[in-house]
Order: structure tokens, then C-alpha cells, then sequence
């Protein structure tokens, strides 16, 4: 009998319609779809063919999702694995593929568009902006699972540089006063509450306002908090352009006009 990898598939931020064209081709052959339900919205389902049994794992231990997997891919099923965002961050795939890889069972990974892409796509910025930010800093808060200590937000934070934190906004008083505590109260953020999504909410604010706003707003999870100055970019006279596109900046491709 012929057996076929599970596909470990990014979901991408919620939008049906932001999944790649490799995943949903994955999803549109799929016997099975084992999704995160507690965060992939049930409208990615509609690239699933007529017949695909699609299963929550939200109530579900690494057991249950492992060894459902692995049962249908032995007996010939094609396998998704539908993750949100892109499967390699905070996906928790690394303890799934080890108990496949003991198995012997095949398996790939697809990836996805994760929500600080999204973010700034709906914000209409760029994390990079020139003379103001080079690098983007993916984190999140130490909580119920905990982060090594030289990646605490406080050490993270002292770079300045652009930054998405995850899974953190139900402890927004502690992430505010880190952030507080490294960019000052008045720099420029941002909440991205459910993004992409029909519910999408994105809220510009300061490190200083951010903790009010959140609970005003009654924002308690799937929200990504952003920081940085970068986020200012559309601020009234301000202009940072690359030298890329700058017309006396000459390249392999391009002689500098004087």
C-alpha cells in the first residue's frame, strides 16, 4: 500500500485566501485535516474535498494527534496537519515530528504567512526601514511556558529594533512595562487583533497607552502586540529611502545619475 507524507501546513493568519498555493493543494487532495481549532478558523476547511474528515485537536494530547495521524497515513491517506501562521513558530511541530520520526512515518513541512506579515501588510509599513530599524524581533513574554533567560522581552528589548511579540497580550501590563522601560512611554505600537480575519482589528497606539487600549477594547488573546519605530514611518515629513531606488546610487545593475 502506498503511503504519503503528512504535510505540516501554515495556515497563514486566518484569510482563507492567504494560504499558499502549495497548501491549499495539500488541503484540496486531503483524506484527513487534523487542525489547530483553537486558532485556525474553520473557513480554511473550504479547500478540503467532499468527503475529508477534518478533526479539532483543540481537546486533543501529542498522543491522540500523533497516533491519529499516523493510523491514516499508514492506511493511505493523504494527511494535513493544519497549523496556524507558519508552522515553525510557536507551532509546537518539533514534538509531533520527533514521535512521527520514531515511527518511521513520513512527513514535510509547507510553511505559511505568519500574523506580523499580515500585520504590517494591513498597517502598510516596512519593519526595515532605513536609518531607522534593519532587524525585526519575533518574541513573546515568558508566561506558563517560560523562554531562556538571555531571551527575556527586557533583554530583547534593549535593542530598540522592530518587534512583534506573541502570545503575550493576555499579560499586557507586564509586556507595557518592559517595553516602557527600553523605547520609552511615547514610542509608536500597535495591536493586531485577529488580522486578516472578518473580526481584524488594528489599533495604533503608544507603549504608554498600549495596557488601557487593550483592555478597553477587551482584547484577551490572538492579538499581536507591535513596537518600534519603524511603525512612525508614516508620520507627516519623515522620509527614509533606501539607496537602492535612489537615482545617484550606483549598482551592478544601474550607473548613479549625478
Amino acid at each position: 500500500m502506498q503511503t504519503h507524507p503528512i504535510r505540516f501546513v501554515g495556515a497563514g493568519p486566518g484569510d482563507p485566501e492567504l494560504i499558499t498555493v502549495k497548501g491549499q493543494k495539500a488541503l484540496q487532495s486531503a483524506d484527513l485535516v487534523v487542525y489547530a481549532g483553537s486558532l485556525v478558523p474553520e473557513a480554511l476547511l473550504q479547500w478540503t474535498p467532499p468527503g475529508c474528515e477534518a478533526v479539532s485537536s483543540a481537546g486533543m494530547h501529542l498522543d491522540d494527534i500523533v497516533s491519529t495521524m499516523a493510523d491514516a497515513c499508514r492506511s493511505g491517506k493523504r494527511v494535513v496537519r493544519l497549523h496556524t501562521g507558519d508552522p515553525s513558530l510557536y507551532g509546537a511541530i518539533a514534538e509531533q515530528i520527533e514521535a512521527l520520526r520514531r515511527q518511521g512515518v513520513p512527513f514535510q513541512v509547507i510553511p505559511g504567512v505568519t500574523a506580523a506579515f499580515a500585520a504590517a501588510a494591513a498597517m502598510g509599513i516596512e519593519y526595515t526601514l532605513p536609518e531607522v530599524s534593519q532587524t525585526l524581533i519575533l518574541t513573546r513574554m515568558a508566561g506558563r511556558t517560560p523562554v531562556p533567560e538571555a531571551e527575556a522581552l527586557a533583554s530583547l528589548a534593549q535593542h530598540r529594533a522592530s518587534m512583534a511579540v506573541y502570545l503575550s497580550v493576555g499579560m499586557i501590563d507586564q509586556v507595557a512595562a518592559v517595553l516602557a522601560s527600553a523605547y520609552g512611554g511615547d514610542a509608536p505600537a500597535a495591536v493586531a487583533y485577529r488580522v486578516s480575519q472578518p473580526e481584524e482589528r488594528i489599533l495604533s497606539t503608544t507603549v504608554a497607552e498600549i495596557s488601557d487600549l487593550v483592555k478597553r477594547e477587551g482584547i484577551r488573546k490572538t492579538a499581536l502586540i507591535i513596537v518600534g519605530d519603524a511603525l512612525a514611518q508614516d508620520t507627516p515629513g519623515s522620509s527614509h529611502k533606501s539607496r537602492l531606488y535612489d537615482k545617484a546610487f550606483t549598482h551592478e545593475y544601474r550607473k548613479g545619475e549625478a
